[in-house]
């Protein structure tokens, strides 16, 4: 979903400060996903690439870097690293999810077919490695591998999770971590190793990077059921008619009595969905305001971002970091 629903864009203006940095990942990141013998891995990652990302996640490298005064050249390396995992990960996720459209186009395995999406996905990871090793840093290599893993993991981890109704917020959040969180997390970790700055400070972009990517993805997940098509990009109810048990059903399963928990099994688990049951399911979390508690544990969760970025020194990247945290649950108001 896209961070163009309110009125003042802190991303924009991040992206602004550091133009000349994010021209730099952009000249790189086109270098590096050429290919001399299979032109179709730029055809499907030019696709990808070029269909109007923010690029939240490489800007974030840049912007830790900057904050912590780095004046080397690899957190252009890094930023494109970050961008690359996350361009795999999406051309995965829309073959698992078997996607038709992402950002408003058709996806990549839509057009060309799931077995280019699937071996293009994994050409970007092995490009990523490649740049991580050319920092010559070993702990940024182990930051963003071990990242990679957990984004697996989560992914994994979702897919039998997603339609299990033990499935509790405790399960929910370690998806959440693994497919979302991790990569905000190691991109922000990273930019304050590769400047050698303080534990502390390194620490402070990691809490504040998990923060932010578990703030982001529970506001996505109540968008589904309470936001503007026309700005999300996707129609209300997808997850719940997907079968995707996400935090507002979750808090509504935990509160319900029999008779709703067999609506929630034969809907989620068994898939038996019917005219008139995303309706029903909206009256359950209406009646339990299941709703109203999502949006406050994202509200949560961005005041936790912000509290983490608080420790660093003043500065405007800082306090910029500080409105896109309030920004990403902006637009749930």
């Amino acid at each position: 979903m896209g961070l163009d629903t309110a009125a003042s864009k802190p991303h924009e203006a991040l992206a602004a400060l550091l133009a000349e940095e994010m021209d730099a990942v952009n000249a790189l990141i086109e270098e590096r996903m050429a290919s001399e013998h299979a032109p179709r891995i730029p055809e499907v990652t030019a696709h990808l690439v070029g269909a109007g990302g923010k690029r939240l996640r490489p800007m974030l490298t840049l912007a830790a870097a900057r904050l912590c005064d780095y004046t080397g050249p690899y957190h252009v390396h890094l930023a494109a690293t970050v961008e690359f995992i996350h361009t795999a990960t999406l051309l995965h996720d829309d073959v698992v999810d078997e996607s038709a459209q992402r950002r408003g186009r058709p996806t990549a395995n839509l057009l060309w077919d799931n077995k280019s999406s699937v071996l293009v996905g994994d050409y970007l990871f092995s490009r990523s490695f490649q740049l991580m090793t050319e920092t010559g840093n070993i702990d940024v290599l182990r930051i963003l591998s071990n990242a990679s893993a957990t984004i697996a993991e989560g992914e994994v981890l979702q897919l039998t999770a997603a339609t299990d109704l033990a499935t509790d917020e405790g399960v929910y959040l370690q998806v959440v971590r693994g497919k979302t969180a991790a990569l905000f997390s190691a991109a922000t970790e990273v930019g304050g190793v590769i400047a050698g700055a303080d534990t502390s400070h390194v620490k402070a972009l990691f809490d504040y990077g998990d923060a932010l990517g578990i703030a982001f993805q529970i506001a996505d997940d109540l968008l589904d059921y309470q936001g503007d098509s026309a700005q999300t990009g996707k129609n209300v109810g997808d997850d719940f008619r997907e079968r995707k048990l996400t935090l507002p059903v979750i808090k509504a399963v935990a509160q319900s009595t029999e008779e709703e928990r067999a609506f929630w099994i034969r809907t989620i688990e068994k898939g038996r969905q019917e005219e008139g049951d995303l309706e029903h399911a909206l009256g359950l979390m209406a009646k339990y305001d299941t709703l109203t508690a999502t949006r406050d544990d994202a509200l949560a969760w961005a005041e936790k971002a912000k509290s983490a970025i608080g420790q660093l020194p003043e500065h405007e990247i800082r306090e910029l970091l500080a409105d896109i945290a309030d920004y990403v649950v902006a637009r749930l108001n």
